[in-house]
């Protein structure tokens, strides 16, 4: 089993949100931290209007619903996380960011509990580095966006991570209806490291001339059976998102054969960036 009744999540962004309504639904006590009250104030409200719509759309009772929401508890002050038996981290895809956080959880967390990143791409092992000791209980959580709709968690090992924290994270995404499949640490994981080249090879397909956008994004939907084009997926992803992860693998696994390509890099310094700004390779895709 994996020994997890409170749950704690490190920032209230759309990802912090979504494992924190997750986790709730699923019956952990869930503790939900921001530095910013106002982000603090959004998720709640996002939790409650989500909530609502499930039981509007019967995927839960009303009942269930209340027992969800007592369960989140929302706070501005890290050391109300200090009851936890897991910190799950979820803030800005910034490895110094992630390492700041974790170099003031660890010394609240000298047990057993997991430390958890959820990161797309990020190195877990160098991240643990910023815990000591607490090495072995680091682990990488790589949740998927819309964390409640989305059944998978990559479950990432860092170079020292131990066997039962493994086992321990892999039982309690399951616990969370989550399927949880096991990746060692290298640039991109599993995911984005198959993903994101794809992703800009169909840019490098469209810079070059090889068809418009609508066409190879018709192309991989009809011939490769996937359910959203590459250059659409770009733009609900984020081109900058896609441009970042490019150039981790390129960092990561020292080739420039995984550097983004042009066009994909001269739509991010143009703004256009995907759905978030209304234009990215498609126009007013929000």
């Amino acid at each position: 089993m994996h020994g997890v009744k409170k749950v704690a999540v490190v920032g209230a962004g759309q990802m912090g949100g979504g494992i924190a309504q997750i986790s709730a639904v699923s019956g952990f006590e869930t503790t939900v931290f921001d530095l910013s009250s106002d982000q603090i104030a959004r998720c709640q409200k996002t939790h409650d209007k989500l909530l609502s719509r499930a039981v509007e759309k019967e995927r839960m009772t009303r009942a269930e619903m209340e027992a969800a929401t007592s369960r989140l508890t929302y706070v501005t002050d890290m050391h109300f996380l200090s009851e936890a038996d897991i910190v799950i981290e979820a803030v800005v895809e910034d490895a110094g960011v992630k390492k700041e956080i974790f170099t003031k959880l660890a010394p609240m967390f000298t047990g057993d509990q997991i430390l958890a990143t959820n990161t797309s791409s990020i190195s877990i092992t160098e991240i643990a580095a910023s815990v000591g000791d607490a090495a072995a209980r680091f682990i990488g959580m790589h949740f998927f966006y819309p964390v409640p709709v989305m059944k998978l968690v990559e479950v990432i090992n860092g170079l020292s991570t131990s066997e039962e924290t493994t086992r321990r994270t892999i039982a309690l995404a399951e616990a969370m209806g989550k399927v949880a499949l096991p990746a060692n640490d290298r640039a991109g994981f599993v995911s984005n490291r198959v993903l994101m080249p794809m992703i800009n090879e169909a840019f490098y397909a469209w810079m070059e001339g090889v068809a418009e956008p609508e066409d190879i994004d018709g192309i991989m939907k009809l011939g490769c059976n996937f359910p959203m084009g590459p250059l659409r997926l770009a733009d609900f992803i984020g081109l900058d998102t896609c441009a970042h992860i490019m150039d981790v693998l390129a960092e990561g696994l020292n080739s420039d054969r995984y550097r983004p390509c042009p066009l994909l890099r001269q739509l991010v310094t143009a703004g256009r960036l995907g759905d978030k700004t209304g234009h990215g390779v498609y126009e007013s895709a929000k």
